[in-house]
């Protein structure tokens, strides 16, 4: 094997440094007779002249890492640190990532460093703390200069950009592109009824899961959310927040109901009136289906209540038929509500307070980072909190408005049921019944129907 060398690494950037006894004579001078007093007889020399050290682009310090790499180096001897990097950064990797792993000792004549002794590996470890404290501050520094941007509804850059956006550079913003039509087609579809694997087929996407990512993501409705908090975003939203909260209030419903794939009027709403479990719809020959209680059959164990339930199979046909001409009886007699106004007032109200106390927020952290100051941060946290709390309050009445509009536009579609009801497709019937009815509790041949309102 090829016997290791010491590498001596000399750089020099400008004349002022030669002029200052940073030349590549007086270095070679000094780091040689290092050698010569520790006994190393085995050297080369590794010399950028001309090159900054900013960064490692430098011809022999490439050579240089590529020797250490390949195990042909013992030593790495420089001058002073700044002659190997001004860059703690590139210091470090240097050290830490090149020479130690390859075994190869690491000395700096100036700084009395020797990696090969434990004060050289005392004080390189002190380096490296250092390091770590500046990556941390810059790494807060970023954090706090980001939140400032979300803060401003600035996009934050970078990252996966949302389906149906494209991201603006010179503007900072996202904006539409040629999917946002397929999305705001989503939310239309899922209102509708269709379940996220038909959306999923009907606009090319392979998965349901990506459908539901989609319209849950708030990106949609203008907002941009970041470590958790939410900011009023400067790009154009793809759905109005009315439509977005229709569609989680109608997705958390959906959650606890099965919804097969073949339209059936009451599938999951059915209930046994003898025992309380839910009744399914069972294919019955040419005839049809009928409603069959699930503690009745044991594909299913633990829908069971009562194995030993006396509940007799109903005919589907006759229960839907029963439920709708309730359902036709119940419309008949609702009228819709007043109260809109009061509700817009409420609204507006909120909205106008957190967007003052996020103007107010945002003034503080300016503040902030102008001089850290830790009564005024306390004073951030509590400004903080303030916002949070009309932002919980705010989202709690959005959620309350949304289900109450949700009602009103069930009731103005009730108020012409009867007439419209066989112009409706299966999957529209099914939707009105889902809005309306909690439960069909069957007891025998009596029907029981337990309405939402």
């Amino acid at each position: 094997m090829e016997p290791k060398r010491a590498a001596i690494y000399i750089r020099v950037s400008t004349d002022a440094q030669r002029e200052e006894g940073y030349s590549i004579d007086a270095q070679k001078e000094a780091l040689t007779a290092y050698c010569i007093s520790k006994q190393i007889s085995q050297y080369e020399y590794y010399i950028d002249g001309g090159f900054t050290g900013s960064n490692l682009n430098r011809p022999e310090m490439q050579r240089m890492i590529d020797d250490a790499v390949n195990g042909r180096l013992s030593h790495v001897i420089v001058y002073k640190l700044d002659r190997l990097s001004r860059s703690q950064k590139d210091t470090l990797y240097l050290i830490e990532d090149v020479l130690n792993p390859h075994q190869v000792a690491f000395v700096s004549l100036n700084e009395s460093m020797d990696t090969g002794t434990p004060m050289g590996r005392l004080m390189l470890g002190i380096l490296s703390a250092f390091a770590q404290l500046e990556r941390e501050n810059i790494r807060e520094r970023t954090r706090m200069g980001m939140r400032e941007r979300v803060r401003a509804g600035y996009w934050m850059g970078g990252g996966k950009i949302p389906f149906g956006y494209d991201y603006d550079e010179s503007q900072g913003i996202l904006v539409p592109n040629a999917d946002a039509k397929r999305v705001r087609e989503m939310y239309r579809l899922y209102l509708e009824g269709y379940s996220p694997q038909n959306i999923a087929d009907m606009m090319g996407l392979k998965y349901d899961r990506l459908v539901i990512q989609i319209l849950k993501r708030k990106t949609n409705i203008g907002v941009i959310v970041y470590q958790g908090e939410e900011y009023q975003g400067r790009h154009e939203p793809l759905v109005s927040r009315e439509v977005y909260e229709e569609t989680m209030l109608a997705m958390e419903e959906r959650s606890g109901k099965n919804l097969h794939s073949e339209v059936n009027l009451l599938t999951g709403l059915v209930y046994c009136g003898r025992c309380g479990a839910k009744m399914r719809y069972q294919k019955w020959g040419k005839k049809g289906h009928k409603l069959v209680c699930y503690s009745r059959q044991g594909s299913k164990p633990y829908l069971i209540r009562d194995p030993d339930c006396t509940q007799e199979y109903v005919w589907a046909d006759e229960v839907e038929a029963a439920v709708t001409e309730d359902l036709f009886r119940f419309s008949a007699e609702k009228t819709l509500e007043s109260g809109a106004e009061t509700e817009k007032g409420v609204l507006e109200l909120l909205k106008g307070q957190l967007a003052h106390a996020e103007k107010k927020l945002k003034r503080l952290y300016s503040l902030y980072s102008e001089g850290e100051d830790d009564a005024l941060l306390e004073i951030v946290r509590e400004q903080r909190r303030e916002t949070d709390a009309i932002r919980d309050k705010l989202t709690l009445e959005q959620n309350r408005r949304a289900i109450s509009n949700k009602r009103k536009k069930t009731l103005r579609q009730m108020k012409s049921l009867k007439e419209i009801w066989h112009a409706m497709t299966p999957m529209e019937q099914r939707m009105i019944v889902d809005q309306l009815i909690e439960r069909v509790i069957v007891t025998g041949q009596t029907i029981q129907i337990q309405y939402k309102f």
